[in-house]
């Protein structure tokens, strides 16, 4: 990840996109803090994807039962 300061990145933006579409995550920063961050497409894409999945995953979980039973009765069972 590089770090530009903004007057740079004003200056220099048609590069700094080249190097995002080329998979590089750019963080721009004002008087040293960072207030803005560029980042491929493809990575807000896979984030969604994985916060999809443990939704997903929660709610197919929903109304699973142990039939009364504690994971500890089960991680027991499966010693045996």
């Amino acid at each position: 990840m590089s770090t530009v300061a903004l007057f740079e990145a004003k200056n220099r933006l048609s590069e700094l996109i080249d190097r995002v579409q080329a998979g590089e995550v750019i963080e721009i920063t004002r008087r040293g803090k960072v207030v803005a961050r560029l980042t491929p497409p493809e990575a807000d894409e896979a984030r969604q994807r994985g916060l999809d999945a443990v939704a997903k995953l929660r709610e197919a979980r929903q109304g699973v039962s142990l039939g009364g039973l504690s994971s500890r009765d089960l991680i027991r069972e499966g010693r045996r």
